[in-house]
């Protein structure tokens, strides 16, 4: 897939459908360690009422995706994933923008994830947005044994 100088405005930034599944799990698998299943995605888009999920397309392919699970008027992000060779060009960035805002339309208030507490380029991305770490979660990352910092954005 061409990356070279690719302009920020042909990303396209869109609800998840089922035609995506395959993309998203090329992005799961090369991003992480113990990546979700085909049938958890399935779930999530066809039966899950709490899900939702946006994903980045660049040239026809998906590069990146968000997800976030609407509990009452809390969001809980569960997956934020770009392509490696498409990181710090703000795909990130938009996705979560996008997301964000139609969540606080649905009235969702807050929002919390989890994030490694060595991966200091994801938590400077979730400070910009505003969220602050308020815990930790000892040995969360099963593959790696790495804690996670409990971060929320009120």
């Amino acid at each position: 897939m061409e990356y070279d100088n690719i302009n920020i405005d042909d990303v396209i930034i869109r609800h998840i459908n089922m035609q995506d599944i395959d993309g998203i799990l090329n992005v799961e698998n090369r991003c992480f360690g113990i990546p979700w299943s085909r049938e958890s995605f399935e779930y999530e888009i066809e039966e899950n009422e709490k899900a939702r999920y946006v994903v980045a397309q660049y040239n026809g392919n998906i590069i990146g995706y968000v997800g976030l699970w609407k509990i009452l008027d809390e969001g809980h992000i569960t997956n934020v994933a770009v392509l490696k060779q498409f990181r710090k060009m703000g795909i990130a960035t938009l996705m979560l923008n996008k997301l964000f805002k139609e969540a606080k339309e649905e009235g969702i208030n807050s929002f919390t994830l989890e994030v490694g507490k060595t991966n200091a380029i994801a938590i400077s991305l979730y400070e910009k947005f505003g969220f602050k770490i308020s815990g930790l979660r000892k040995g969360y990352y099963k593959n790696t044994n790495d804690d996670a910092l409990i971060m929320w954005k009120r």
